[in-house]
């Protein structure tokens, strides 16, 4: 019985180990279901660097952008009756003109299929459009065009900030540029509507907003300003432009 005992605690014994030293392999972040995981899953190796899921369907709705958004900014430039409105729709036509070539060379290159045709809720926002006239057209041009930049704007950041792949990276960049001139113009136009664009991103939030308590009417007191300490001469600029313009002066894209 003593023999069998001791059998018994030395198997015991030997599970325990092989549970201690299994667990920490088990535990990493890259086992089955996790999101690093799921990220190696739909990745692809590339020449310059993993190709990920994300970064495909960056490339798509790049395209996709391009296919409405270059016929709604040519009807703005012919049936627009605000200059405004016309000048915002120059922009959308130029902007992804530039940037249609720019991910069609992206794409052949990477070996992602790219579609030919505005999806479905795309198309039925150019029937919008079509069917509008004077105020009416202008207004729902701005806020439709400004609405879609606005969520194709934080998939750029997320695609810059995380993408492994330099292609991506460059076009994410290009992207950003002529989506925050498009914004930019759009807004000139006077007919965007900011409460419910807020509304409708607060309605869809969850998380309790933080920062500093509403203003109680007396003027805070001034921050310090920031800058580096002691004699330090720095040799760049900050970035060209007047307040409200965007510099989307890039070269060519390399195909």
């Amino acid at each position: 019985m003593g023999r069998i005992n001791g059998t018994a605690l030395i198997i015991a014994a030997l599970v325990v180990t092989v549970g201690a030293l299994a667990f920490p392999v088990w535990s990493y972040a890259d086992r089955s279901g996790t999101g690093e995981a799921n990220l190696n899953a739909g990745s692809v190796s590339t020449r310059w660097g993993p190709l990920s899921a994300t970064d495909r369907d960056f490339l798509v709705k790049v395209r996709l952008a391009g296919l409405w958004e270059i016929p709604a900014g040519q009807q703005a430039v012919e049936r627009a009756p605000s200059k405004a409105v016309k000048e915002a729709g120059d922009h959308l036509i130029v902007g992804h003109t530039d940037l249609d070539q720019r991910v069609r060379g992206v794409a052949s290159q990477l070996g992602v299929e790219l579609p030919n045709q505005p999806n479905a809720q795309q198309q039925g926002w150019l029937r919008e459009l079509t069917d509008a006239s004077g105020e009416d057209y202008q207004r729902k041009f701005a806020n439709l065009l400004r609405v879609s930049h606005g969520k194709v704007f934080s998939l750029i950041a997320q695609v810059r900030d995380t993408t492994r792949n330099s292609l991506v990276r460059q076009l994410a960049s290009d992207a950003n540029q002529t989506v925050l001139d498009h914004i930019t113009m759009l807004e000139g136009t006077g007919y965007v509507d900011f409460d419910a664009i807020a509304n409708d991103t607060a309605g869809k939030s969850t998380a309790s907003p933080t920062g500093p308590p509403p203003p109680g009417g007396n003027a805070p007191p001034q921050p310090d300003p920031a800058g580096p300490t002691g004699d330090v001469s720095g040799t760049s600029r900050p970035s060209p432009g007047a307040p409200g313009t965007v510099n989307t002066d890039r070269p060519e894209p390399q195909m």
